[in-house]
């Protein structure tokens, strides 16, 4: 009359004990995971606000201005986040560029082209600030909406920007759209998960301090080389995780500029291990520890104090 019986039969209690702590914590994580997902999706929902007619009414006003004295000549086209539809609202400049076509500006250099910007819009915008930088003009509205705009020239063989080593001279024909294209294909590789997990990198990002950020671009760029082979998990959650861990070891080489721009995307952190780069790869490297010890502690309140 020896052994197990009744209602666990011939099974093990022991084993049996070990199995139901397995199913519970499976159940607590899988729980977790959808927690956290549910946090993530609805901090997107409040990036993807973006005050698109407000936008587009500044830009309809900045084009008015610049067109004044010259007949059918310029257009403005989206570049930067807005463009590649990772613009987060709070966090990202709005960059356009203001193409000049077949008027007396085409012999200009970009120094002249782009002072002749400034006067043009603190002309036409006197309440609003207007300041003039190296390569383009930054316009600040009272809603907080920031928009640059950057001259550039429409040529035969196609557009020129500024030359950015300090040259007064425009540069060899660049390729705006090139990088736009690049980030689409990962992103529909990916499930179209890759541009909202750039807008949640940007926001964390934004969290740290100056000499620990990357730039927009550069983050974009960052994304497109974890995203292109990526085989794991299409949940937010990991793919954020895989962001940050890919990134605070690819931040230590320097990454090439495919659009004609520069020689790099990330020419401003130096060269290869620079100081720069360790300093901005050991926060990215801090993000993920404090992700891994969340999931290992199935913490919620951990993940809410990075994404808040």
């Amino acid at each position: 009359m020896g052994g197990s019986s009744g209602l666990l039969g011939n099974i093990d209690p022991e084993d049996y004990i070990k199995k139901v702590r397995i199913a519970e914590e499976k159940s607590t994580s899988s729980e977790f995971n959808t927690e956290v997902n549910r946090i993530i999706n609805d901090l997107l929902l409040a990036a993807n606000n973006r005050p698109i007619d407000a936008i587009t009414g500044h830009l309809k006003m900045i084009l008015a201005a610049l067109s004044k004295d010259i007949d059918d000549s310029i257009e403005l086209l989206y570049a930067g986040s807005v463009a590649k539809h990772t613009y987060v609202n709070g966090l990202s400049d709005i960059d356009s560029l203001a193409i000049i076509n077949d008027t007396h500006l085409k012999n200009k250099s970009p120094k002249d082209v782009l002072n002749y910007f400034y006067l043009k819009l603190k002309e036409r915008l006197p309440d609003t600030d207007v300041k003039v930088g190296r390569l383009a003009v930054t316009i600040t509205y009272s809603d907080s909406i920031q928009i640059q705009i950057l001259p550039t020239l429409r040529t035969l063989t196609g557009i020129k920007i500024a030359k950015s080593n300090g040259e007064n001279d425009w540069s060899t024909v660049i390729k705006p759209d090139k990088f736009a294209q690049k980030l689409k294909e990962v992103n529909n590789l990916n499930n179209q998960k890759v541009v909202p997990i750039i807008k949640l990198a940007k926001s964390l990002i934004s969290s740290l301090p100056e000499k620990r950020q990357v730039t927009g671009y550069h983050a974009e760029s960052l994304a497109i080389e974890a995203f292109e082979n990526y085989n794991g998990s299409r949940n937010s959650k990991e793919m954020l995780k895989h962001f940050f861990t890919e990134s605070s070891k690819r931040i230590l080489e320097p990454i090439k500029d495919n659009t004609g721009q520069s020689v790099h995307v990330d020419d401003y952190l130096g060269e290869r291990n620079s100081v720069s780069r360790q300093i901005i790869s050991d926060s990215f490297a801090q993000l993920v520890r404090k992700m891994k010890n969340a999931d290992g502690s199935t913490q919620i309140e951990i993940w809410k104090s990075l994404l808040k």
